[in-house]
């Protein structure tokens, strides 16, 4: 009897001691450290001559430092110099206060390979590689997400991993918005860093908001504090605004960031301007609510009546956004609009004519390829199955020639055609 009474009695210890184990592990993935974790890469200047890192501690950390160099072929031989961190406090319902330490890396070499680590001289993160960009238009492609926001640690971070097995080499991600579900919700916010783990650290980001990184005060909406602390983008936007409209210029293509979220109308003299001047063979645009609406009850006409005319007048190549939770892609004057999705919450697709390849309840992924006077954009599933891809070949003088490999069956009025080019037999459609 005692014997069976013991085994109970350490059967419930070891319950509750996993218990307790268990806890400690699920604080210490969420909670700050003097450990820097929630490494991220971004840029805040020109990507051929820098390159931003911002990290996150405790508030015990009060001196962070970054240490690069030229990365060799032996580690041992790397020479390094050290760089002081920018400190920013903030506070985080996990665990209270939190400081968030940001480096931009400047002078750097083009098309390099860099390797650097971050740290406080005690507490230091691995070493890390990240590579500049080329001054010339080469090859290179990217991953573009649509809205992650809903349960990311059990089914986006599933998605974000297969596309990096997929496209490894990819220079860096791109995120339409929608990040994570609660603006002013850190553990949401660990989440979503988790999910890409080291990626992040060697791949930089492009994000722009969605509403979802909007939270309201008094019936005020405000951008979440979290995200200029934990995200060093470029500050040559509009007043106001700044860190989530913005642009970049990457080996000949000029990424915009616009925020659809409030001051659209400054934006767009903004964006006049940037257009106006740009220098690049190519022209992306991301912001998060789309100008064609794929979901049920969903329209952005202010938006579409604001911008769109910008898009034409100025020959915008591709425009990539989110929020509606389905996916949809159409070509209107030259230009590509795509809706994604990439996290597990979804809604209704509202069918329309305009829709030239569409979808509903998948999660989606996008390796976007950018080679001269060639783009190629494909659609994955989250198990790696090619849904859409298209093409985009510079004309001189003229729109873009699309060649479409895949469209909706229920869609009658496309030009199909067949491909010469792959000689695949796949449908093609050509404006």
């Amino acid at each position: 009897m005692k014997n069976k009474q013991l085994a109970a009695f350490y059967a419930k210890l070891y319950r509750f001691s996993c218990r307790i184990l268990f806890c400690l592990v699920t604080f210490t993935f969420v909670a700050a450290s003097p450990y820097p974790d929630r490494i991220v890469l971004t840029w805040a200047d020109d990507p051929a001559h820098s390159q931003a890192v911002t990290w996150r501690t405790d508030r015990s950390v009060e001196r962070a430092v970054a240490q690069i160099g030229v990365a060799q072929d032996n580690g041992h031989d790397t020479r390094y110099e050290e760089r002081m961190a920018v400190t920013t406090p903030l506070h985080s319902e996990l665990g209270g206060k939190v400081n968030y330490h940001s480096v931009n890396f400047e002078g750097l070499a083009p098309a390099t390979t860099y390797t650097y680590r971050v740290g406080d001289g005690k507490n230091w993160t691995e070493w890390f590689h990240f590579k500049t960009a080329a001054l010339e238009a080469v090859p290179f492609s990217f991953i573009y997400f649509g809205d992650a926001q809903n349960d990311i640690k059990e089914n986006w971070s599933r998605l974000f991993r297969q596309a990096f097995r997929h496209a490894a080499d990819a220079s860096f991600t791109l995120h339409a918005g929608d990040l994570i579900n609660r603006a002013e919700n850190d553990e949401q916010w660990g989440e979503w860093f988790n999910a890409p783990g080291w990626v992040n650290a060697t791949i930089p980001v492009i994000a722009t908001p969605g509403n979802h990184e909007y939270f309201r005060d008094q019936d005020v909406r405000h951008l979440s504090r979290f995200w200029q602390p934990q995200f060093t983008f470029p500050q040559n936007g509009p007043e106001g605004v700044k860190e989530s409209c913005y642009y970049i210029d990457y080996q000949g293509v000029r990424i915009i960031s616009l925020n659809s979220n409030e001051k659209q109308e400054e934006q767009k003299q903004w964006l006049e301007e940037v257009l106006s001047h740009n220098p690049q063979l190519w022209t992306i645009i991301t912001f998060h609510h789309p100008i064609y609406s794929s979901a049920v009850l969903r329209d952005n006409e202010a938006l579409r009546d604001l911008w769109k005319p910008l898009f034409e007048k100025h020959k915008v190549d591709l425009v990539l956004t989110g929020h509606d939770h389905t996916y949809a892609r159409t070509h209107s004057e030259g230009t590509a609009y795509m809706v994604s999705v990439s996290g597990s919450k979804f809604y209704k697709l509202n069918k329309q004519k305009w829709m030239h390849r569409s979808a509903a309840e998948i999660q989606l992924y996008q390796i976007i390829r950018v080679n001269a006077d060639l783009l190629t954009l494909e659609t994955y599933t989250a198990t790696g199955r090619l849904y859409d891809k298209f093409e985009l070949e510079k004309q001189e003088g003229e729109r873009n020639l699309l060649r479409a490999y895949f469209t909706d069956a229920t869609i009658n009025n496309l030009n199909n055609c067949v491909s010469l080019k792959n000689n695949d037999h796949l449908p093609c459609t050509e404006p």
